[in-house]
Order: structure tokens, then sequence, then C-alpha cells
């Protein structure tokens, strides 16, 4: 039995999966869970996080206004499906309590280390760049030093310190919607300093990933290893086409990579998936996990237009990926 080292989750979102699926994550069958124009004044929200908070769910979304440009809201949640959004971005303050303003802020990361909760995103420093925000209540947000120069994005931080240091997986980029890209790794003793910069996975394992790949959900930390779910991007005569992939990374070392599935594990079919403003994409930022029972729940956004939820457990995504690795 695979373990999950996580806390029991008994609330968690959940449906069997269904005896027609062949595939080794399921969808929810009331998709989308949050659809268009859920908070006033933004038409969108998708490529969101969730995370456990004091006996149910808190997330930050990524909204898009009628002007256009994305920002970050909070949403709670008592079950992780119906999401409650408060109607105004999230606001910000630096170190010396000072607003920070945001030209743009999209697809969050919510990562809880040590009680202290961290919001990864892309944001503006010249140009697309991570961005990094704590909290402890959700209630306080402070903007931290950013931890790269752009073009970066698709940060994922680590639920632990590895080694005395924090550790991240980013996305080396261009200013432009990045027509390459592979996933790197780095190290910092403190949130500020980043370095140790190594190389986990390339783009071009297969087709369905052959032009960039990035980060999804938080990593799950499991007795066979990291468990990741990523995204990976093809190029097509109709554009781009997002699709998850998995991957196990060594526990100490997680810029070694021990399986990684030849195949995706989920791409667009559905219409939620296939049509909306951007078609064809299944984008994974989140997911909950069970210590008990294994189960996960990945929440991913759909075709840039709502967010949508999607089920495995630990033992069948791990069996999968292992027996489809190369």
């Amino acid at each position: 039995m695979i373990k999950i080292v996580s806390s029991d989750l008994p609330n968690i979102p959940w449906e069997d999966k269904p005896h027609n699926c062949e595939g080794p994550i399921w969808r929810y069958s009331k998709n989308p869970i949050v659809k268009r124009r859920p908070i006033a004044n933004v038409s969108r929200v998708f490529n969101s996080a969730l995370i456990p908070y004091q006996g149910s769910y808190i997330g930050v979304f990524r909204g898009e206004t009628l002007t256009g440009v994305p920002y970050l809201y909070l949403g709670r949640s008592q079950d992780g499906i119906k999401i409650i959004f408060e109607d105004q971005p999230l606001k910000v303050v630096d170190a010396l309590g000072k607003e920070v303003y945001f030209e743009y802020a999209y697809d969050p990361r919510l990562i809880e280390i040590e009680n202290v909760f961290y919001i990864v995103f892309c944001t503006a420093l010249y140009g697309p760049t991570i961005g990094l925000i704590k909290t402890t209540d959700f209630k306080h947000f402070v903007m931290l030093e950013h931890p790269f120069l752009p073009f970066n994005r698709n940060g994922v931080l680590f639920p632990r310190k590895i080694n005395g240091e924090y550790v991240m997986l980013s996305r080396p980029s261009d200013s432009t919607h990045t027509r390459f890209g592979d996933i790197f790794l780095s190290s910092s003793p403190d949130l500020l300093y980043w370095g140790k910069h190594r190389h986990v996975m390339e783009a071009g394992y297969e087709w369905w990933c052959n032009t960039k790949i990035g980060g999804g959900s938080n990593p799950i930390e499991t007795s066979e290893g990291w468990l990741i779910f990523f995204h990976g991007v093809t190029t097509t005569c109709n554009g781009f086409v997002y699709a998850l992939g998995g991957a196990l990374l060594d526990l100490e070392d997680p810029s070694k990579v021990l399986y990684r599935s030849a195949n995706y594990l989920l791409a667009p079919e559905e219409d939620y998936e296939v049509n909306g403003f951007t078609p064809n994409v299944v984008f994974p930022c989140s997911a909950l996990t069970d210590a008990k029972t294994g189960r996960i729940a990945i929440y991913y956004g759909g075709a840039d237009t709502n967010t949508s939820l999607a089920f495995t457990t630990v033992n069948e995504a791990v069996s999968y990926i292992k027996k489809y690795a190369r």
C-alpha cells in the first residue's frame, strides 16, 4: 500500500471511479464547479488553488476582470465544491505595510509550510515572473521578494523543507506566450535568496508535451517519492493543447526523476475543456490529499474559462505512472 505523507482529510471532495473510465483520473460528474461570471466584474475564474483550513477549505483564484486583466481573489468553501468568493481582489502589502500594486496576477498555487501559507503566482517585474505572498490567517497578506528575474512562470513550492531548504519548481520562459520550456528546481535557505538551480524535466518527452511543460498542483509526498501532476503542451494546426501529466521525483533530491509517464493522465475531451476562451486546456493548479484513504482531488482550469475537479488515488496514479514510464 502506497502511503501519502499528509494529514487525514475525511471531508475531501470525492466521487468513486465510474465503471466506464479507463484512465487513472476521472472527472467530477457535475463539472465545472465554477462557471462564468461568479464574481462582480469578473468574467471567468480558472487555474486556481484550494487548501484545507480550519475544518473547511479556502482558496486563491485567478479572476479575469472585465478589463481583461487577471487578479487574485479569495474564496471559501465548506465542501471544496461550492465556493463563496470575496468580491474584491486580494489586498497585499509589502514588508513596510505599503499596498502592493499588480499589473496582473494569475495562476496561483497555495502551499502550507510550517503553519505559514504561501501563494506562488505569476506577476510582472519588467516582464512575467514569479511572485510570492505569505499569510498566516488569510486576512493579512505580505508580498515577499520575487524569487527570480523575468522571465519565469509556473512556480510551485514543495510543502516542506528538503535538507533544510525551501524548494521550488519553475519554468523559465520568455516575454511572449512561450513556445518552449522545461521544468527546473531551485532552493533557498530563507525564501529570499534562491540558487542551486537544477534541471528536472524536459519538454518533448512525448508528442502531447513536445512544446513545453510546467509545474502544476502542489507536490504530494508519498512513500514512493514526490508525486507531481504537471501540464504539458503540444502545438497543433489549431493552436496549443494543454494536458495533465504525472511523475515521481526523489524525496531528498527532487531534481531526480524516478518515473515519468509517457502517457498523459488527463487531456481535453469534455465540452468545458475543449470549448472556451482558450480551447483545449486542462491546467492543474491544486491537489487535496487524504492520508487515510489515499484519495486525491485535483483542481484544474478548463479552457481558461472555468474551474473543474477530478479525482484519483495515490495507488492508481503511481501505478499508472510506473506502468507507462519510459
